[in-house]
Parts: structure tokens; C-alpha cells; sequence
């Protein structure tokens, strides 16, 4: 059940992007009296369809193959490489006659579509839900760093109260792109010194291998407020909610991060975790998994003190325009650290399980249209690449055709075309390759 809960929330979110972006294309290009002949949500290839109807001379319909989409604009080399429409002289409703201002904007439709799609989902979040943060100078005991951040050099305890010489106001940014694409300084304060923190350009291949639980957290201390894993080892063991755990293995454990190392360096082994239960102190023997857990966790938010920030319509849009915009350049500097080789390209590129798996296996709508959001900026970004049959590369030829004041020819153009269907059916192979490589490694 989870898998079609999976399946339909990344269709739906999908669809909506899809559509929206040809739409940009189709009502750009009938604005400017280009007639369009064909609108497909998903490909048709081969010729078979699922659905289609025809009204007002164009062809609407689903294709089989749920690859994207595309509108088939008439005299226009595309990827569906139909030239015979270019045999015979260029006629009025035909994109090749109009002037190329006009055929680039068309190109850019789709793209503009998305990003105003994408600042409009996050202007309706924020003035939906507000902001909730941890103020970072308010974590009552500093951070407790995973294996990343202790192997870049943090310590159990420290406060880092500067990014790149910027004050730090929200945890949230200590885990943001502006640290995890990496070469950033951290000011970390440890006891009475200020010490600087370099964060390498590969943190983010790191943070891929391992999660961002190993860069850094907030610090927590343990509690009688503990979340017990029903069927673990705690839960079999007999330890409850409620329980104040004190030790592991007769060494005293203050905080979350302390407990977990001391448990994780016990697996498969069995060790005496000694807890305050109804005022009394007593011993359970509890066995630890071969990935040196329990089944006990504690809440990063517990005795945590958060804020937070409602706003109103017009104060909603600059905030949202800022979290989709940041999200686009997080994901051009993504792109630019895989092409640096900083990053591999095999760490960064999600495929269609990778995006099932963020949206879950429960519906929610928050989430949902969070994950529309981003997808959204990122397929904008991902259609502006100047790759020939992407929107990127007509939009180039399209530039290069205004300053040489002609266009260029169509045989160089069918190439070209053939060029970058090459390039893409590329990029999908190993995209949907590498995802299934994931999800049976995971």
C-alpha cells in the first residue's frame, strides 16, 4: 500500500509540473499566433496513447510512457523530428516565420511557468505555516556532531555561532546549503575559545553516504521523555517510555549523543542499560543490534526551545520568493560542484524511486507541495541547460541567431537535435540505472 501511496503522490506532483510547464510553451506560442498541434502530458512514442481528443485543431492527450511531456509546435524542428512540414516556404502560423524574440520567449515559457509556479507554492506555504526554527543561540547545551562533523573537527558541546564570518540566527542554517556545499568557515565557540572550522567541498558527498544525522544536531539530554521502537530490542527488553536512563553499562550518560556512542560501540553485544523507574533504579540487560541501536530514540526538539514567525499575504511572498530562488541556486552550485568533481555524479542525481521515497508512504499535503516546490525550481534549472532539445539549447541557438541576424540552418539544427536526444536518453539511462543501484543497495 505504501508503494502506491508512493507512486500516486509522484505521478500527481508530476503531472501538475509537467502540464503547467507546457502550458507556458502552448499559450507563449498562442499568443503570439503559432498553432499548436499536439499537447501530451507523458510521450506517446510509437504512436501509442492512453487518451486524446482534438479541439480547435489541436490534439490533446496521455501518453503510455511517463517520461515528461511536450507540446508540438508547428514549424519547429523538435524532438518528435518531423521536417517534412519544413519542406515546403514558411507560413504565417508557423514558428520558424516569426521573428526569433518571439520563438525565444516561447522557449522560455515553460521554464517561467515553473519558477512562478515554484514562488507561488512557497508564498502559500510560509503564509500557510509560518517559520518554526531553533534559535541558535538558545540550544541550551551547543551541538553533538555525527561522524561528519567530528572527522571536519566540531566537539560534543560546542556552539558554532558563524557561518563565513555571518552570525548564525536558526540551527536550521548549520544544515543548509550554505555549509553543505562546502569551503565554508565555521566560528566555532568551545569553552572560552573561538576557534574556525573548515568545512571540506566534499561535505555533501559525505552527507549522502551517511545522512545530515552525521554532520550535526542539537544537543539533547537524556530524559524520561524517550520514544521506544515497538518489537526493538529496548521494547523486548522491557524498558518503557518514561524510563530516566542513567547509564550504559555502568557509565553515566547525560546527554543523547553520549548514550548512542556508548551503545554503538557494544553491537551485537549485550549491555546493562540502568534507568530511574517510579523512583527506583534498576538494570535491564538489553541486547544491541548488529547496526549498534536499541530501538530508543529522543527527540532533537526535546527541552529545545523553538520560535516561531507567522506572516501576513504580502510579507508571505518575499519569504517564499527567497526559499524557492535559494533552492534554485542550491541546485546550480549542486551541478557545478558535480562537474568540478567535488561531487559525485552518482551521489547527486535522484531518479523517480529516490523522488517516491521523499514523498512517503502517507499523504501529506505540507509535504506534498514542499516537494512540488523544489521539483518545480529544479526543472527549471534542469530545462535551461544549454543541452540541444532541452528549452536551453533552443533558447542558445535562438541568441546566437540574433546577433549573426539569421537563422541557423535546419540541417545543422536536425543534428543538433539528434545530438541532445542522445545526451538525454544518456542521462536517463543512468539516472533510473543509479536509482535502482540505490534502492537495492538501501
Amino acid at each position: 500500500m505504501d508503494g502506491l501511496v508512493m507512486t500516486g503522490q509522484l505521478l500527481l506532483g508530476l503531472s501538475i509540473l509537467i502540464i503547467l510547464h507546457e502550458a507556458g510553451h502552448f499559450f507563449a506560442a498562442r499568443a503570439f499566433g503559432i498553432r499548436v498541434e499536439k499537447f501530451y502530458l507523458f510521450f506517446d512514442a510509437w504512436g501509442f496513447k492512453l487518451f486524446s481528443f482534438n479541439y480547435k485543431g489541436c490534439e490533446y492527450g496521455i501518453g503510455w510512457l511517463p517520461l515528461g511531456g511536450y507540446v508540438k509546435i508547428s514549424g519547429m524542428i523538435d524532438e518528435s523530428m518531423d521536417t517534412d512540414q519544413l519542406a515546403g516556404p514558411p507560413q504565417p502560423w508557423e514558428f520558424r516565420s516569426k521573428p526569433a524574440w518571439q520563438r525565444l520567449i516561447v522557449m522560455l515559457g515553460g521554464v517561467t511557468v515553473n519558477i512562478v509556479l515554484g514562488i507561488f507554492i512557497f508564498w502559500m506555504l510560509t503564509l500557510k505555516n509560518g517559520e518554526t526554527f531553533i534559535p541558535n543561540d538558545k540550544l541550551p547545551d551547543g551541538i553533538a556532531p555525527g561522524i561528519i562533523g567530528r572527522e571536519i573537527g566540531l566537539q560534543a558541546g560546542d556552539r558554532i555561532t558563524a557561518v563565513n564570518g555571518t552570525p548564525v540566527k536558526r540551527f536550521e542554517e548549520l544544515t543548509s546549503s550554505k555549509v553543505l556545499l562546502g569551503d565554508t568557515e565555521l566560528t566555532v565557540q568551545r569553552n572560552s575559545q573561538t576557534i574556525p572550522v573548515q568545512v571540506p567541498g566534499d561535505v555533501l558527498e559525505m552527507v549522502s553516504d551517511l545522512g545530515i544525522g552525521q554532520f550535526v544536531e542539537p544537543r539533547v539530554r537524556m530524559s524520561g521523555v524517550v520514544q521506544i521502537a515497538p518489537g526493538g530490542n529496548a521494547d523486548k527488553a522491557g524498558l518503557k517510555v518514561g524510563d530516566s536512563i542513567l547509564a550504559v553499562n555502568a557509565k553515566p550518560v547525560t546527554f543523547y549523543d553520549e548514550f548512542k556512542s556508548e551503545v554503538q560501540s557494544s553491537k551485537n553485544k549485550t549491555v546493562a542499560i540502568s534507568v530511574i523507574r517510579d523512583k527506583q533504579a534498576i538494570e535491564i540487560p538489553t541486547q544491541v543490534s548488529e547496526d549498534g541501536t536499541i530501538g530508543i530514540y529522543i527527540s532533537q526538539y526535546f527541552n529545545i526551545p523553538l520560535e516561531s514567525v507567522d506572516y501576513g499575504l504580502l510579507a508571505a511572498l518575499p519569504v517564499g520568493a527567497s526559499k524557492a530562488w535559494g533552492s534554485f541556486m542550491d541546485n546550480a552550485k549542486g551541478l557545478g560542484k558535480v562537474a568540478s568533481g567535488q561531487v559525485k555524479a552518482n551521489k547527486a542525481f535522484t531518479g523517480p524511486i529516490g523522488i517516491a521515497t521523499m514523498f512517503g508512504g502517507t499523504v501529506d499535503w505540507v509535504k506534498f507541495w514542499s516537494l512540488v516546490g523544489l521539483l518545480s525550481m529544479a526543472l527549471a534549472l534542469m530545462n535551461l541547460l544549454p543541452i540541444p532539445a532541452l528549452d536551453g539549447g533552443h533558447a542558445i541557438f535562438l541568441l546566437i541567431e540574433m546577433v549573426k541576424g539569421k537563422p541557423l540552418g535546419d540541417k545543422f539544427m536536425e543534428r543538433a537535435q539528434m545530438v541532445g536526444f542522445v545526451i538525454l536518453i544518456t542521462l536517463m539511462v543512468f539516472v533510473f540505472g543509479n536509482d535502482i543501484v540505490k534502492h537495492i543497495i538501501n
